[in-house]
């Protein structure tokens, strides 16, 4: 069971043109394949991305895709949340507050995922770095984009979930242990901000086509499941006014048609 209470995304809703016009946008893990396709849906439902990821290579080729959508120029800003310190999400923060002067959402799409291991087998050091990126480093970026978050009255933290009653089972090891971490932050910083003017989300996809699923499910043909794009979309809806309705929920897409 989530620690945070299930809800749907309303009937019939699409993304609209201008529905995220004015609103400057961090999407972690950029270059994945959630992270991309919250970018470019973000992108085109008007908002001003800032695009981050490790590898700056992949960072620009993603910028060049959508800088040709048409919308308002997205900003690359490097990160590497394996190895990031409090001072450089400060500096990312502060450079968003200096060339942007507002932040009104921020998007946890960036996940550590190695492969299935029993504890036993577990190698520390990547049990620790599935607990930096999937929960501390999401915990640190939040902390200082809190104040920009409030500023704008209607800030949004997005926190992606995965199903709690597949990756508890056995092998899922670190990564099934730090989205159990990630479900309680949702639930402990929605809980001290329930009425404030920052709104916590919390997203459950399906199964997807992407990097990570294919690493977890050899025998499966990935191919067959669904790009993010619905995923994406439901992102733009969390971080639109309408989300508004869903805070402090998990928005379970899993059985969406």
């Amino acid at each position: 069971m989530s620690a945070l209470p299930s809800a749907r995304l309303p009937d019939g809703w699409a993304p609209q043109p201008g529905m995220l016009a004015g609103r400057v946008v961090v999407v972690t893990g950029a270059t994945g394949g959630l992270g991309g396709e919250t970018a470019r849906a973000a992108v085109r439902a008007g908002a001003t991305v800032v695009i981050t990821g490790r590898k700056v290579r992949p960072l620009e080729k993603l910028y060049d895709e959508l800088v040709a959508l048409g919308g308002p120029e997205p900003v690359i800003h490097p990160l590497d949340l394996e190895s990031a310190t409090p001072a450089d999400y400060a500096a990312l923060a502060d450079g968003i507050e200096n060339e942007l002067g507002r932040l009104d959402g921020v998007v946890h799409a960036a996940a550590h995922f190695n492969e299935l291991t029993p504890i036993a087998m577990h190698k520390p050091d990547d049990w620790l770095r599935a607990m930096q990126v999937n929960v501390s480093a999401p915990f640190a970026l939040t902390q200082a984009c809190m104040p920009l978050l409030e500023r704008t009255g209607d800030g949004a933290v997005v926190f992606v979930f995965d199903d709690p009653d597949l990756v508890s089972r056995a092998h899922w090891g670190g990564y099934g242990v730090s989205k159990a971490g990630v479900e309680r932050m949702a639930a402990v910083l929605h809980a001290e901000n329930g009425r404030g003017t920052l709104r916590v989300h919390a997203l459950l996809p399906p199964p997807m086509r992407t990097a990570l699923r294919r690493a977890a499910y050899y025998g499966e043909n990935t191919l067959e499941r669904p790009l993010p794009t619905s995923s994406a979309e439901a992102i733009v809806y969390l971080l639109s006014a309408a989300g508004a309705d869903a805070r402090g929920t998990m928005l379970d897409l899993r059985h969406a048609h």
